[in-house]
């Protein structure tokens, strides 16, 4: 299970939209659920996303993170120029971490 550890302890301080951006910006790649946010069928790369952070919010249990990811996507070329094309993409997730035990989960909005 992933954890953001750093995002937890920086909860609630003026470093926490600092930190969490960087872990996210830093998380190895495929952790993200890029593939389904793509626009024209092709393939994801994540060697250089930038995290937005749009809104935070808690309660008992979790931190509830909405944030914004821009990354590419890769599109495979026409048949006169294979040459694939990289467009600039742009999702939004919810990001939810254990208050307990920092285990995060992602899903796409």
């Amino acid at each position: 299970m992933l954890t953001l550890n750093k995002s937890l302890e920086s909860w609630d301080t003026t470093e926490f939209k600092k930190v969490i951006k960087a872990e996210l910006e830093n998380l190895a790649k495929g952790t993200l659920p890029l593939q389904q946010a793509t626009n024209q069928g092709g393939i994801v790369d994540d060697t250089n996303i930038s995290a937005l952070i749009n809104h935070c919010s808690e309660n008992e249990t979790s931190m509830q993170i909405k944030v914004g990811i821009f990354f590419n996507e890769i599109v495979a070329g026409c048949n006169c120029d294979d040459d694939p094309a990289s467009d600039n993409t742009y999702c939004e997730l919810l990001v939810n971490i254990d208050k307990s035990s920092a285990e995060t989960t992602f899903a796409l909005i």
